[in-house]
């Protein structure tokens, strides 16, 4: 496992951008050159002594001198966005009441859909390890408001359910 100490040696981080750069030079890159490539889920990835770390957990480990116990969020949802502001350690729970608006939503809201069967729309929100369903509505923006209030009590983020920033 990395040390603080041995990611200052070989990498430069700046908080504000989240980008990490290479203090020494390697035989693919320059000292001074970005470190780092996109993995196929789409984080940053950063080999350093032969190991492939996270970017995100090395920014971590550089400002707070330990590796997080827990996951890594990325409050805005943009897995390549490491600065320090936009990373916070949560559990594998909290994670998930941050979770972006997926990419095969047809309501444009997250937890709500048409039921072609009622010919109405329904909101529905996880509640730890159960769906509740919180209801049919006629109007859209009703089944929208119920899962919004149901959010806030169930201590979702406000960033949950909100598109990746652009």
């Amino acid at each position: 496992m990395i040390t603080q100490e041995r990611l200052k040696e070989v990498l430069a981080y700046e908080p504000s951008t989240g980008v990490f750069t290479w203090r020494i030079g390697r035989p693919k890159a320059a000292a001074g050159a970005v470190a780092g490539g996109k993995n196929w889920k789409g984080y940053c990835v950063i080999c350093v002594d032969g190991k492939r770390y996270r970017a995100h957990r090395l920014a971590w480990l550089y400002v707070h001198g330990a590796m997080p116990e827990s996951q890594i969020d990325h409050i805005n949802h943009d897995k390549l966005d490491n600065r320090i502001e936009n990373l916070r350690v949560v559990t594998n729970r909290e994670n998930h009441k941050n979770m972006g608006l997926f990419s095969d939503n047809t309501s444009g809201y997250t937890g709500v859909s048409f039921c072609k069967a009622k010919q109405k729309w329904t909101a529905r929100i996880k509640d730890g390890k159960v769906y509740r369903n919180l209801g049919y509505f006629a109007d859209k923006l009703d089944a929208v408001a119920a899962r919004e209030t149901k959010k806030i009590e169930l201590g979702y983020h406000p960033n949950h359910g909100l598109p990746k920033e652009a």
